[in-house]
Parts: C-alpha cells; sequence; structure tokens
C-alpha cells in the first residue's frame, strides 16, 4: 500500500513539472507513519532548473510575528496638526549651502516631521482624477520630509528681507526658511512646528532605535534570527588580524588630533588681541555692524557718511523708480559694495557697477538693519508705543516730537534726514508706487524694534509701522521746529 501511494506521487510531481514550472505543494492523504506527519507541515517548490527548495513554514512564521508583536509595540500613527499653504526656502542641504530660492509650499505638519508638497493633497487626488500630471503626481516623485526630532526652530529676521520669517534646522544638517506675510498665520505655524519638537526626544539616536524596531518588526522570522546570529558571531580568526590594525590605526588617528588640539589652543591664547591688532592697523573698524555712535564719532559727524552718499544717489537717479526701497536689489552685489565701505575704499555711487539704484537702496537698508542697536534705541521703544497708542491726534504727535528731541544727536539727526529723504519718495507716489503705508512697512521693523521681540511680535510690527507712518505723515511738525 505504502509502494502504491509513492509511485502516484512521483508521477504527480513529473506532470506538474511537464506542464510548466511553479509551485506544487505535496499533499499526503495517509499521515499515519511519523514521516508522513512531519512532512505535512512543509511544502516542494520545482524551479526553472529543478532545484527543490524548502521554505519556512507559514505557522511558524507566524508564530514569530505574533511574538515579535507582544515584544516590540508597533509605533504610533503620525497624525495631521496642521496644513497650509507657506512660502519655502531650503538653504542648506547636509550643511552645505544652497542658494535661497523661494516657492509656494503646501506644507503638512505631523506629531514628527514636515512635508512639503507642490500642492495640496486634495488638489492633487482631484488632478488624478481628471487626468492631470503634476510633480505630485509623477511616478516616484514623494514629498520633501523633514525629521523634527532635534531639530532647531528660531527667528531669522537677518537671513532674509522679507518679514515673518523663522528658520529651521534638522540634526541631519539641512536648513528650512518658511514665511507668510500674513502675521498672525505665520505665528500658529511657529507655535505649532516648536510644540511638535518640543515634545519629540532630543537624542535622534532614540528615534532610529524605534525605526530599526519597526524594521525587525516586519521582518521574517529567518531574517530576524540570522540578524543576530551574525551580530553574536565571534570574528574569524582571519579578521583578527585586520581587526588589530584597525584598533591601532584609530588610536594613532586619535593621538593626531590630540596634537592639533594643543597647537591650536597654543595659538589661540598667544594671539593678539583685537585692539592690538587694530592699533597695527592691520583690522580696520567696520561702517556695517558698528554702533552708530561710533562710526560718527569716527567721522567726526552726526550723520555717517555712506547714509548720506546713499540718499544722494537716490534722490539724483532713484526717486521716480518704480518700487524704490521695496523691490531688492541683487545681493552678491549688495555684498560686494559693504565690503568696499567697511574697507574705507573710497567709494562712487555714480559708477557703472552701482547702476542698479536698488543695489543701493539694499544697501542702505542692511546698514541699518545691522546696528547693533537701532536708530530708535531699545530703551526709547516702549516710550514710542505708548506714545502711539494716544487717542488724540495731536497729543500723539507732540509725545512723538518730545521723544525725537530727547534722542541721542546721532540718532536724531540721521533719523531726520532719513525722514526727509523718504517724505521726498512719497512726493513721488504717483510715478515710484510707494506710498507712506509701504514705506511705514518696510522701514518700521528695520529702524525700530524691541530688544527682546519674541513676546509679542505681532503687535510690535503694528505699531512699528504705524510709528514710521506718523513721522513721514508728520515730518514738519516732528522735525521742522530743530535747527538744522
Amino acid at each position: 500500500m505504502q509502494k502504491s501511494t509513492n509511485s502516484d506521487t512521483s508521477v504527480e510531481t513529473l506532470n506538474s513539472t511537464r506542464q510548466g514550472t511553479g509551485a506544487v505543494q505535496m499533499r499526503i492523504k495517509n499521515a499515519n507513519s511519523h514521516h508522513d506527519r512531519l512532512s505535512q507541515s512543509k511544502s516542494m517548490i520545482l524551479t526553472d532548473v529543478g532545484k527543490v527548495i524548502e521554505p519556512i513554514s507559514r505557522h511558524r512564521r507566524n508564530h514569530s510575528q505574533h511574538v515579535l508583536k507582544d515584544v516590540i509595540p508597533p509605533l504610533e500613527q503620525l497624525m495631521v496638526e496642521k496644513e497650509g499653504y507657506l512660502q519655502k526656502a531650503k538653504i542648506a542641504d547636509g550643511g552645505k549651502k544652497l542658494r535661497k530660492n523661494w516657492s509656494t509650499s503646501w506644507i503638512v505638519l505631523s506629531s514628527r516631521k514636515l512635508e512639503f508638497y507642490k500642492e495640496s493633497k486634495q488638489q492633487a487626488l482631484s488632478n488624478m482624477v481628471y487626468g492631470h500630471v503634476n510633480d505630485n503626481t509623477k511616478t516616484g516623485h514623494k514629498p520633501e520630509s523633514v525629521d523634527l526630532c532635534g531639530a532647531h526652530i528660531e527667528w531669522a529676521k537677518e537671513k532674509s528681507s522679507r518679514k515673518n520669517v523663522f528658520q529651521i534646522t534638522t540634526v541631519s544638517g539641512n536648513e528650512f526658511l518658511l514665511q507668510s506675510d500674513i502675521d498672525f498665520i505665520i505665528l500658529d505655524w511657529f507655535h505649532a512646528i516648536k510644540n511638535a519638537i518640543d515634545r519629540l526626544p532630543k537624542d535622534p539616536s532614540g528615534s532610529s532605535r524605534n525605526l530599526e524596531l519597526f524594521k525587525i518588526q516586519r521582518s521574517s522570522s529567518t531574517e530576524l534570527l540570522s540578524h543576530y546570529d551574525n551580530d553574536t558571531k565571534e570574528p574569524k580568526p582571519e579578521h583578527r588580524k585586520s581587526l588589530m590594525f584597525r584598533l591601532h590605526h584609530s588610536a594613532s588617528d586619535t593621538s593626531d588630533k590630540n596634537r592639533v588640539k594643543s597647537r591650536l589652543k597654543k595659538f589661540i591664547t598667544r594671539r593678539p588681541s583685537l585692539k592690538t591688532l587694530q592699533e597695527k592697523g592691520l583690522i580696520k573698524d567696520q561702517i556695517f555692524g558698528s554702533h552708530l555712535h561710533t562710526v560718527c564719532e569716527r567721522e567726526n559727524s552726526t550723520v555717517p557718511r555712506f547714509v548720506k552718499q546713499c540718499i544722494e544717489a537716490v534722490e539724483k537717479r532713484g526717486l521716480d523708480v518704480d518700487g524704490i526701497y521695496r523691490v531688492s536689489g541683487n545681493l552678491a552685489t549688495i555684498q560686494k559694495l559693504r565690503f568696499i565701505v567697511n574697507q574705507e575704499e573710497k567709494l562712487n555711487l555714480d559708477d557703472s557697477q552701482w547702476e542698479d539704484i536698488h543695489v543701493v537702496t539694499g544697501a542702505l537698508k542692511m546698514f541699518f538693519r545691522e546696528l547693533p542697536e537701532p536708530l530708535f534705541p531699545y530703551s526709547f521703544f516702549q516710550r514710542f508705543v505708548e506714545a502711539i497708542k494716544k487717542q488724540d491726534y495731536s497729543t500723539r504727535i507732540e509725545t512723538i516730537k518730545s521723544l525725537v528731541q530727547k534722542l541721542p544727536p546721532p540718532n536724531r539727526d540721521t533719523m531726520k534726514i532719513l525722514f526727509g529723504h523718504l517724505t521726498k519718495i512719497v512726493a513721488r507716489a504717483s510715478k515710484n508706487l510707494m506710498s507712506t503705508q509701504s514705506l511705514g512697512i518696510v522701514f518700521g521693523p528695520t529702524l525700530l524694534r524691541a530688544e527682546d521681540e519674541m513676546g509679542n511680535m505681532a503687535i510690535h510690527m503694528v505699531y512699528q509701522n504705524q510709528i514710521a507712518e506718523l513721522m513721514l505723515s508728520e515730518y514738519n511738525e516732528i522735525f521742522g521746529s530743530e535747527e538744522d
């Protein structure tokens, strides 16, 4: 009886091989013997070349996965916390600086990451339904994802001439700028992302360990066993020599690094002071980034020479230019002009390399933006804010006028020349399209800001613009009675 069963089995196998290659599971009808009971839990696969492979039992694999699920809990699902359109610019990739290029992105914030899309998910779905193809629906294209674990978020006013800009820096060295012209929207995004970062562990290695556990959970039992077998195996004798070489080599690298560190420390301790280098003429006092009173004392005046030169150039050939002070100039050319001014080289703004008047206005705005203390000193900020809050218009003007008269001479005289120049811009508003409100938006946050502006940034911004607008519209009342 057993012989006939074996012969029937061989006939079934031969027929299946003739019909085509593939998997043929042997089904044993009689399972009385011990050998037959063992064969029931296995399957046989015939490949193209006739090799027999015995895969893992499904029952055994399922059992191991159930055990893993009991030991390793699955990662929590990522919930969408916020989504919407923002302006985005990636300025660094893995620590390598990139050219700033603003673009509109649909941003999705989940519990541990940010995702940047070209368009909203709903729009992408509708495009797929109606047959449109875009960057999000192309095959293989994935949205850019940012892991927030260990990331850092901060306001980055100096990174862009745009308002309401904050920066996100990841542990991998990627840097992103996010911006919106609407104050409450950007504030809402800033606090939402900051709260998400604060909830995550500061050590990014913890998240990598969770991902490794997730990969182990999804792997088969054979892969899991081989993974741990490889970890527990001792190094083979033929590899011990190379291992000792690597240890010796790493030790020598460490000693070299220690020698370099000690030499650097000696160099730093022996280097001359900044004052000594300035006295020898090796380092010159710079214009950009210095205090206003320091620049004026050096030039023996109450208004910096560079400010006067820029104003003269704009009034000579830029009063009728569309968007003057609003349109940004070429940043590389502005930095070149900044370098020349800091080196105290002879500056001629009528030179052909400065023919773009937006470069001159951009450099002037950069000068005021880089002042360690703004043109409106920090100690006067709250007093100007209280003055603009007054309900009576005449009282408001008189209060601001008295505050201007109490300013230090460099601040007061520079302010008078600058706002007098801006009134000439407003007088040509029909041609340059720059109204009092437009100039207030441009110069308000640049000239007037709180020392700690993280508290009520949106409210401060409103007052900054209003103060600049009032000083422009009531220039004669505020500065008219002062001596020239």
